[in-house]
């Protein structure tokens, strides 16, 4: 019988997506779900983008240059000037969404058994790209305590060895929702030059701030052109998370040219989606305007929620659209799990992303959860109320088994 390769069998399951099969049960029963779990928007896509697809002209669906269409790099790196980072077109890559630009990344810098340092918790899918790309996760460990700020450098230098090849960070993170400080940054960007290291940067939520607070990109520090890779995507920006379409940004040339075999051996990136993106960039100010004041709103919504709820620990999210809570139970998969198998309050219940899977030292995060608000105020109210009465009966049952 055919076997398995052990890379694949050392794949992580997705703790956004693994309980899934259980909340199809769960609406089966007749119960609604309110998803806390995963971060697709509910915020309307915009609507020159859409209005693009309904007004392709074409009578042949091409392949793009591997690289992606010349027309949308013009226009990406003209965006990116304007916002301050200043690249040229052949600093671009197109990439099949955000996903496929961080595996070009790794695979670039990285062969079997290389490690890269990530501070987590962190976006559950780098342990997946890392294992797919032979690479070794190292995490340093930031803390609800202290709002999952950079951990102390001491403590990244502690890790590096030899085969250590990069840094990566996500700004404004997922699953964290904090914002890095420029300082911060700055001080990543002195480690990696002194110990001649890669730093990634996955940049998909650069727009989510708030608080008057400013994203500030590797992209914008003068000397780290050799040592900086900026992941971006569409899918949240403009809420086009079914596009798939993203890029890997770098001025390294090597590293550009080596990221361009990964994207001519899987041809191109998707034609009608580059499409609707070139056109998303066209989007007016007031749209991300509106965005951004309905997030903060949902956010601050949530946050106080949360709070109303007694052993809950919540850390205050800089950015993105996420935050970890820490709830009062013995192991937070477990009562996701229970949620949806065994609870509702009159005919409600909620899933949520436990957030073990988001770390990737043993042990860590058992009692926390990734929450996404992605839904409107009101939902948010309900599902929160729901965990609140909902923590008390679990703990009940446990009790008594």
């Amino acid at each position: 019988m055919p076997t398995i390769s052990n890379k694949g069998k050392l794949m992580p399951e997705s703790p956004i997506r693994k309980l899934v099969p259980y909340s199809e049960i769960a609406k089966k029963k007749g119960n609604k779900v309110y998803h806390l779990n995963i971060g697709q928007p509910d915020i309307k896509t915009p609507e020159v983008a859409m209005n693009a697809v309904k007004n392709i002209d074409l009578t042949i669906l091409e392949y793009s240059h591997s690289a992606g269409n010349e027309s949308y790099r013009k226009k990406l790196a003209s965006h990116y000037s304007n916002q301050g980072i200043p690249v040229n077109v052949e600093d671009i890559i197109v990439t099949t969404g955000g996903s496929e630009a961080l595996m070009f990344a790794m695979g670039s810098i990285m062969d079997q058994g290389d490690e890269i340092i990530i501070p987590e918790p962190f976006y559950a899918n780098y342990n997946g790209f890392s294992t797919a790309s032979g690479a070794v996760v190292v995490p340093v460990i930031s803390t609800i305590e202290s709002g999952f700020a950079l951990p102390a450098i001491a403590d990244f230098e502690k890790l590096i060895t030899e085969k250590t090849k990069a840094i990566l960070i996500c700004n404004p993170g997922n699953p964290t929702g904090y914002l890095y400080s420029k300082e911060e940054i700055l001080q990543l960007a002195d480690l990696v030059k002194k110990h001649d290291l890669f730093l990634i940067s996955d940049e998909v939520y650069r727009e989510f701030t708030y608080d008057g607070d400013v994203h500030y990109s590797v992209m914008n520090i003068t000397g780290l052109e050799e040592y900086a890779i900026m992941i971006d995507s569409v899918s949240k920006r403009y809420s086009m998370c079914g596009a798939r379409i993203g890029c890997i940004v770098s001025k390294n040339k090597e590293l550009m040219a080596t990221a361009m075999k990964f994207a001519q051996a899987r041809l191109s990136p998707p034609t009608i989606e580059q499409i609707a993106s070139e056109a998303a960039l066209d989007t007016p100010q007031s749209y991300f305007d509106e965005v951004i004041s309905e997030y903060r709103e949902r956010r601050d919504t949530l946050v106080d929620e949360l709070n109303k709820i007694e052993g809950v620990i919540v850390s205050k999210p800089k950015g993105a659209f996420y935050c970890i809570a820490q709830l009062p139970v013995d192991n937070a998969d477990a009562f996701a799990q229970w949620l949806l198998e065994s609870y509702d309050l009159n005919g409600e219940t909620v899933m949520v992303a436990p957030a073990a899977g988001f770390y990737s030292t043993a042990g860590m995060g058992l009692n926390q959860v990734r929450i996404a608000y992605v839904l409107k105020k009101e939902d948010l109210i309900s599902a929160v109320r729901i965990l609140k009465a909902a923590i008390p009966v679990y703990n009940s049952v446990l009790a008594n088994v």
